[in-house]
């Protein structure tokens, strides 16, 4: 089993900060680190403030010598399917080959309407996904790419610089959520690591099993496919600390009950 450590990059994490994370994660051993991709706070009425994943991503490759780096995960409304390919591709450079690229549909209006970005339906923005995935897969894997679809159109695109990554073909895409059956396959056709978001441990085995299959139907070996599982903690130098952490989370939860029972439900996730 691997660790990496990811951090809500959004919540006021500094670069100072990051940068002696991201160290520390290489000293004690971590396999990774990586970051939401969110321009809003998620947690907090005010603007604690944030950077742009990928532009922070790079600093940190520059960094770092050994640990992985990627997002989880960076929304296909935010940024054209080359651009997404060219900063992962930037960023794998300067690492050596340590990128992952996490991708998901987004969710978040607000974010979206306060930074002027356009926020299709949820359909919509499951097709781009659909879309994006195949043309980044695309573009790592053919010298030169065209695609036509309902949403984007390459012509002829000689994607140059390539990826550095070993010993994969290309930086390893990764597809999160809970692996519902639209999501198991479109990580069937096209992603090398599926990452599962909280839940029981029956939800998980079952996510599991919806992905493993779906990967067996697209004609892959599903062991090709790396998949993990991503939990929060709670961390504090007291129980009194890390107690007053979980009440400060809570709080800012419309759907949180008493502590107690907030507790015990974060608990069984």
């Amino acid at each position: 089993m691997r660790a990496t450590l990811m951090l809500e990059g959004q919540e006021g994490v500094t670069w100072q900060q990051w940068l002696a994370i991201a160290r520390t994660c290489e000293r004690l051993g971590f396999e990774g680190l990586v970051t939401s991709d969110h321009y809003l706070s998620v947690v907090s009425s005010g603007t604690p403030g944030s950077h742009d994943a990928w532009t922070l991503l790079g600093a940190l490759a520059a960094s770092t010598e050994r640990l992985r780096l990627g997002t989880m995960v960076s929304p296909v409304t935010f940024r054209l399917p080359t651009v997404l390919a060219k900063a992962a591709t930037t960023v794998d450079r300067i690492s050596n080959g340590r990128v992952e690229l996490g991708m998901g549909a987004g969710w978040w209006e607000e974010e979206h309407r306060s930074h002027g970005i356009p926020f299709p339906e949820a359909g919509v923005r499951m097709q781009m996904l659909e879309e994006q995935l195949e043309i980044v897969h695309g573009l790592w894997s053919n010298d030169e790419y065209s695609f036509r679809g309902r949403h984007y159109t390459i012509e002829r695109c000689r994607f140059v610089h390539r990826p550095v990554q070993h010993p994969h073909p290309h930086p390893p895409i990764v597809i999160g959520g809970k692996g519902g059956p639209r999501m198991a396959g479109l990580v069937g056709r096209w992603a090398d690591a599926f990452n599962r978001v909280g839940g029981t441990p029956d939800d998980v085995r079952a996510s599991f099993e919806r992905v493993g299959s779906a990967v067996d139907r697209a004609g892959r070996d599903p062991s090709s496919v790396t998949t993990s599982f991503m939990t929060w903690a709670f961390v504090g130098r007291t129980d009194a600390e890390w107690k007053a952490r979980v009440e400060h989370a809570r709080r800012m939860d419309p759907t949180a009950g008493p502590f107690d029972d907030y507790l015990a439900d974060i608990s069984r996730d």
